[in-house]
Order: C-alpha cells, then structure tokens, then sequence
C-alpha cells in the first residue's frame, strides 16, 4: 500500500473571513473547521503522517487549546510563513522518510467527499502528481478597475483548482527546490509550482461541494454540506475518543 504524508495548510491570515478569528478555527457545529479538515485523513490506513502547518502567531493558541487532541491524533505541528509556499516548504522539512506521497490540503475545505480523496490519491500512483479539480459553469467576465465589462471570457477547458494536491514527494520537494525567488509571492498552489518546473499535473474530476471557507457565511454552506453526507464508521480510537471533541 502506497504511503502518505499530508500537510494541512492553515498559516494563512484570514483577511476576507472578517471577525475577530480566522476562518480555520470559526466552528462548524462546535467543532473548529481545521480539526475537521484533518479528520479527513488520520484514520486512513495509508497515510503514515500528518503534519499541521499554522502561522508562527497561532502556535501557541493551538497548543494550549488543542495540544492533546492533536496529540492523540499524532499530527505534528510546525510553524508556517507568510507565504502557501513558505508553509508548504517548512511542512517539506517534517515529512517522514516513510511517505512516498505527499498530500497538501487547505485546512479551510473541510468538505471534501472521502471518495474524492481515495480518486486522487489512487491517480498520483499513476502520474505522479495529481489534484482535485472543478470545471467552471458560470459565465465569466474580465472587469477593469471601473468596475465595467471589459469583456465574457470563454470558460471552455477552465477548471478551479481544489485540495488534495498530491505528488510523489521527490516531484514536490524538487518542485520548490526550483521555484525562483521571483515566482514566490505568485505562487497560490502546489500545482503551480509544480508546473512551473515543467511537471505535468493531472487533474481528478470533483464539485463545487468541496469549497473552500472563505467569508463567514460559507461557514452555514459547509455545515449543511457535511450533514448531507453519509457518516463513514471511523475505527475505535480508545477510551479517550470521547474527551477528544
């Protein structure tokens, strides 16, 4: 069975959320949407790692208020940057020799259906690097600074790119090991960087479901979204199971 080590993106500052916390730990039915994301991965038998990169700012908060729970859980906590590719890199240095696949998941998508996962773990087997991916149906306008039409853009071959981003962990780690200076603060996703250095991505068909929390009301969106989503048994995880949430 191929092995997996997944990242969890959360360094990321919030800025279009509003409030007075950022999105990835605003509640989705009292549960912090970032534990939610990793609940997707650490029980899955070929996943040997997960590692949870937040912003240097939020290290201490997370230990104090989740340190046993993520303990239990055997995520690892590092410190991510100002930057997804700062982050990405920082979690890079954590992955286990054991991983021969690395995964990187926004910690903001906690919707994303298991079937999904399985789909674009079992296409990386064969590409070597593969993401999730939404084809565009709305019509799309390019809008000038006026806030006027400038012109409808063809949505035709236009997807929105989506988490889990998978790769083959040499692809990955070579990927960024490239990436010039001038490229980083462009950079919004691993895919890119991977295309950047002349890697072929594959893409894994997926829907708007999986979206990404991006505004408060979305919060509502994601919670109506897993409540219609059939419960998947989890494995016993022990006598403090209970106490974890």
């Amino acid at each position: 069975m191929p092995k997996y080590s997944v990242i969890i993106a959360a360094a990321g500052k919030s800025e279009r959320f509003g409030g007075a916390e950022k999105k990835t730990f605003a509640k989705i039915d009292n549960r912090p949407v970032f534990l939610r994301s990793l609940e997707l991965f650490v029980t899955r038998p070929d996943v040997c790692q997960t590692i949870l990169a937040v912003a240097p700012e939020d290290v201490t908060t997370i230990k104090n208020s989740h340190g046993p729970t993520l303990g239990f859980m055997r995520v690892q906590l590092v410190e991510g940057g100002a930057r997804r590719c700062d982050t990405v890199m920082a979690a890079l240095k954590a992955v286990s020799d054991d991983a021969e696949f690395v995964a990187v998941h926004d910690a903001a998508r906690p919707c994303v259906a298991y079937d999904k996962i399985d789909a674009v773990f079992a296409e990386v087997v064969k590409s070597g690097a593969a993401i999730l991916a939404c084809p565009i149906v709305g019509t799309l306008k390019r809008v000038s600074q006026a806030g006027v039409i400038d012109a409808t853009v063809s949505r035709e071959s236009l997807y929105e790119a989506q988490t889990p981003q998978v790769f083959r962990k040499q692809i990955l780690l070579d990927a960024y090991t490239k990436l010039p200076d001038s490229q980083k603060d462009a950079v919004t996703d691993d895919a890119q960087a991977a295309e950047l250095a002349g890697i072929s991505v594959s893409i894994v068909h997926c829907d708007a479901s999986n979206l990404k929390i991006t505004s408060a009301g979305d919060l509502t969106l994601a919670a109506a979204i897993l409540k219609s989503r059939p419960i998947k048994p989890a494995p016993r995880m022990g006598a403090f199971e209970e106490a974890q949430w």
